[in-house]
C-alpha cells in the first residue's frame, strides 16, 4: 500500500467496480476510486463494535495533504467517542431539496458533474440547468426534505410545470433584460429529467438510497419534423440573394448558406476557427462540438467557399465580429430581421440542419453516413488521429452540398435519388486505375475531351 500523494491519486486506474487504495502511513485513511472516474478521500474506523466509513470529500476540492489532516481530526474525534459517519447520516437525512440543489450546483460549476461522453457540462448547459433549478425545481419542492420525496411528488412537479404554475417573468443581468418562464410540456420533461439526475447525485453522496424520479412516465418531448421542401429551398436562396445586397447582412447570409450546405449546428459555424478548417482533407476538425471533438466531411462547394474566403481572411475566426478577435455576434438579430415577416418565418437554423439530413436521406444515403456528416454521437467521426476521411463520406458530402446549393440557386431537379449508372461507375473506375499506374494526366484529359 503506497502513501497517498497527488501522483498516486492521479495515477489511480478506473476499474469496473469501485475500490479503495489505503494509505500505508495513516491506517484507516484511503482513496475511493469510483467506476465513474471520480475519487474521494475516506476514513474507516470502528464505533460501537461496528466498522464505519466516513467520506471526507472529493479529490480536487481536497488534496491528499488537506484530506490527511482532516482524517487525523476525525480519528481524534473517534478516539473521544464521537461517530462522524452517524452524525453526517443524520444530518443528510434532514437535507432539503434546495440545499441539495445548491450542493449540486457547486459541483456542477466546479466541473465535477459529468455530462454526455463523460465530459464536464458546457457553460451553456450549466446556465440552462441553473435556470431550471431556480425557476422550477426550487419553487415547487425546494423546502421538501430529500428523503421524503416520493414518485407522486415528482409526478406533481411534472404536471405543475406542464400546467404553467411556475410561469413568471424574471429580470436578467442584461440592461432592461428579462426572461419569460412559460413552462409547458418540453420544459416539464427536461426539468424532471434534470431533477432525476440531481437525485442520482444524492444517491452517490449517500443522502438517499433510491431515486423517486425513476420510472416516472413523461410525455414525449416535441420531435421537430419541420424541413424545407425543394420549393422552399429555392425561396430561401432568393431571400438570401436579396439580403446580400445590403452590406450588413453579407456575413449572416454566408453563415446561413454554410449551415444549409454542411448540416452543422449554428454555433459550430458561427464559432468556426480557421485552425479547424482542413480543405485539403475536405473536412472540419471541430475542437468543441456538442459531442466533443468531431470531424465533419464537407462538400466541394463548401471547400471552395472556404478557399476563396481564406485569401482575404484575418484573425482567428472564419466569420469575425467587430473590433477584437472574436466571432460574429449579430446573427440572432439578423436572422429575426430576415425571417420574421417572410413566408419562412417558422424556419430556424435547426430546420436547416434537419433539412440537410432529410435531403441526404432523399438522395439514398444511409443513416450511419448521415449521422457522421451531421455529427450525431452514433456516427460521429471523433478520432484526432484521422487525417483522411473515407472517400465515400466525402462523396456523400459533395453530393448533398451540391444538391442543396443547386436548390438555393433556383435549380429544379428532375432526379430526386442519387444513383450511379453502370457506365458511369466503369468510367470512374477506369480513370482511377489508369491514374494509379501512372498514365500521363494529358492522356486522361484528352480522353475526357473525346468522351465529351
Amino acid at each position: 500500500m503506497p502513501k497517498l500523494t497527488k501522483r498516486v491519486v492521479d495515477a489511480a486506474e478506473v476499474h469496473e467496480k469501485d475500490y479503495v487504495i489505503w494509505d500505508d502511513e495513516l491506517p484507516g485513511f484511503g482513496l475511493r476510486v469510483f467506476a465513474s472516474g471520480k475519487r474521494s478521500y475516506v476514513i474507516q474506523y470502528r464505533a460501537a463494535g461496528r466498522s464505519r466509513r466516513y467520506t471526507i470529500g472529493l479529490h480536487g476540492i481536497w488534496t491528499p495533504e488537506t484530506a490527511r489532516q482532516e482524517a487525523k481530526v476525525q480519528f481524534g474525534r473517534v478516539a473521544k467517542g464521537d461517530n462522524p459517519a452517524e452524525e453526517r447520516e443524520l444530518d443528510h437525512k434532514a437535507i432539503t431539496v434546495k440545499e441539495l440543489c445548491n450542493l449540486y450546483l457547486n459541483d456542477l460549476k466546479a466541473g465535477l458533474i459529468l455530462g454526455k461522453g463523460g465530459r464536464p457540462k458546457k457553460p451553456t448547459t450549466i446556465g440552462t440547468d441553473t435556470g431550471r433549478i431556480h425557476r422550477h425545481i426550487i419553487p415547487l419542492v425546494g423546502s421538501r426534505r430529500v428523503k421524503d420525496l416520493t414518485k407522486a411528488d415528482i409526478s406533481k412537479v411534472l404536471k405543475d410545470i406542464m400546467a404553467g404554475k411556475t410561469r413568471v417573468s424574471v429580470k436578467t443581468k442584461k440592461l432592461r433584460g428579462k426572461a419569460i418562464v412559460r413552462g409547458g410540456v418540453g420544459t416539464a420533461t427536461r426539468t424532471v429529467g434534470l431533477l432525476g439526475g440531481i437525485l442520482t447525485y444524492a444517491i452517490e453522496a449517500g443522502i438517499i438510497e433510491t431515486n423517486p424520479a425513476h420510472g416516472i412516465r413523461k410525455p414525449k418531448d416535441n420531435v421537430r419534423t419541420r424541413r424545407l421542401s425543394e420549393a422552399e429551398y429555392r425561396m430561401l436562396g432568393q431571400m438570401l440573394r436579396e439580403a446580400a445586397k445590403q452590406e450588413k447582412y453579407v456575413t449572416t447570409v454566408d453563415i446561413i448558406r454554410q449551415i444549409a450546405l454542411t448540416g452543422c449546428r449554428r454555433s459550430e459555424v458561427i464559432q468556426l476557427k480557421w485552425s479547424e478548417v482542413d480543405t485539403e482533407a475536405s473536412c472540419l476538425r471541430l475542437k468543441d462540438s456538442k459531442e466533443g471533438e468531431s470531424i465533419r466531411a464537407i462538400g466541394l462547394p463548401v471547400v471552395e467557399y472556404f478557399e476563396y474566403r481564406r485569401v482575404s481572411a484575418v484573425g482567428t475566426f472564419v466569420f469575425p465580429g467587430q473590433g477584437e478577435d472574436n466571432a460574429f455576434g449579430s446573427f440572432p438579430n439578423h436572422w429575426e430581421q430576415l425571417f420574421k415577416r417572410s413566408p419562412l418565418s417558422d424556419v430556424t437554423p435547426h430546420v436547416l440542419r434537419h433539412s440537410f439530413a432529410s435531403i441526404a436521406n432523399d438522395l439514398g444515403f444511409t443513416e450511419v453516413t448521415i449521422a457522421a456528416l451531421v455529427g450525431h454521437s452514433k456516427g460521429s467521426v471523433t478520432s484526432k488521429y484521422i487525417h483522411t476521411l473515407d472517400t465515400a463520406l466525402v462523396m456523400a458530402a459533395d453530393t448533398i452540398a451540391g444538391y442543396i446549393q443547386g436548390l438555393l440557386d433556383g435549380v429544379a431537379f428532375k432526379q430526386t435519388a442519387y444513383a450511379l449508372d453502370r457506365e458511369s461507375r466503369k468510367a470512374a473506375l477506369t480513370r482511377f486505375l489508369r491514374k494509379a499506374v501512372g498514365e500521363e494526366e494529358s492522356e486522361l484529359e484528352e480522353e475526357g475531351r473525346l468522351a465529351a
